[in-house]
């Protein structure tokens, strides 16, 4: 063989010896054990199949709900609301659509708004209205109740937040419907 292959073969060799030798070393030295347990698990969620996934299922009616819901609450807690909806009457639309007089309003029906086809569809031509039920299930989780909807909001699972909001709603418009009967409620 060539000298020169031989001082190459060599300097590789060498060169692979030293850092095994530092891996090695660096091991013993550095090496640490994998936690008992994790100190932050995250979990993702599954985006739903094709055929979309029903929203998920609310524990408690919403009439037994506002029963002992609290608008000035509601006030406090539709704060995190008002960065894309406007609640003041004849107020403008922003991101999301002015919502005085939501409560039993026709949904994906306030003038001037462009809704998403999902919110569109959803709405069956006008003929489905934000009932308390519907504000409760929509609010729980907006992309899991109507998938497709342009809404980025995460939702509201505390069920008293949701009341809360609800009732708020319920107390900006002309003439709010009336409250839903806590003891009729059978869900």
């Amino acid at each position: 063989m060539n000298s020169y292959v031989n001082t190459a073969v060599g300097a590789l060799l060498g060169t692979i010896f030293v850092l095994m030798s530092v891996s090695i070393a660096s091991e013993g030295i550095f090496h640490s054990e994998a936690p008992e347990k994790e100190g932050f698990a995250i979990v993702a969620e599954e985006a739903p199949a094709a055929g979309g996934e029903a929203a998920p299922a609310v524990a408690v009616p919403i009439a037994q709900l506002l029963a002992s819901a609290d608008a000035k609450a509601g006030e406090t807690v539709f704060k995190k609301c008002q960065a894309c909806h406007d609640a003041t009457k004849g107020g403008p639309n922003k991101v999301g659509p002015n919502l005085f007089g939501a409560v039993d309003r026709p949904i994906a029906s306030h003038e001037g708004f462009a809704y998403s086809a999902a919110m569109k569809d959803f709405s069956k031509g006008g003929s489905e209205k934000w009932t308390f039920e519907n504000l409760n299930k929509f609010l729980l989780a907006p992309k899991k109740d109507i998938p497709g909807t342009a809404m980025g909001f995460a939702g509201l699972a505390k069920d008293q937040d949701r009341a809360n909001v609800i009732l708020y709603l319920h107390t900006l418009a002309d003439s709010p419907v009336p409250l839903p009967d806590p003891n009729a409620a059978t869900q």
